[in-house]
């Protein structure tokens, strides 16, 4: 078992920044891919973007360029640094991970709340 656990979530001005982290604990040996997708009320979980364990990064349009992705494999942790915030990237922020050990094995983080105001 992997047990995620997300920080860094909160209030912040349109146009501010955040910087989300998500350590993993437990059975960490052969984490692959990490990522973070989010989700507000009444809307599906959207990807917003991951990176491989040796640091290939994908995003979404919506935060291309306004967003960076990165991880520390020493200590099984991903960071999601946000820059120029808009009132629309405001939502529930998950933090998911991927470990192939035999199969393959998703988790998810509990989420962390970041609001963005006008």
């Amino acid at each position: 078992q992997v047990q995620l656990v997300e920080s860094g979530g909160g209030l912040v001005q349109a146009g501010g920044s955040l910087r989300l982290s998500c350590a993993a604990s437990g059975s960490t040996f052969r984490i692959n891919d990490m990522g973070w997708y989010r989700q507000v009320p009444g809307k599906q979980r959207e990807f917003v973007a991951s990176i491989s364990r040796g640091g290939t990064t994908t995003y979404s349009d919506s935060v291309k360029g306004r967003f960076t992705i990165s991880r520390d494999n020493a200590k099984n942790t991903v960071y999601l640094s946000m820059n120029s915030l808009k009132p629309e990237d405001t939502a529930v922020y998950y933090c998911n991970v991927y470990k192939l050990d035999g199969i393959l094995y998703e988790y998810w983080g509990q989420g962390t709340q970041v609001t963005v105001s006008s």
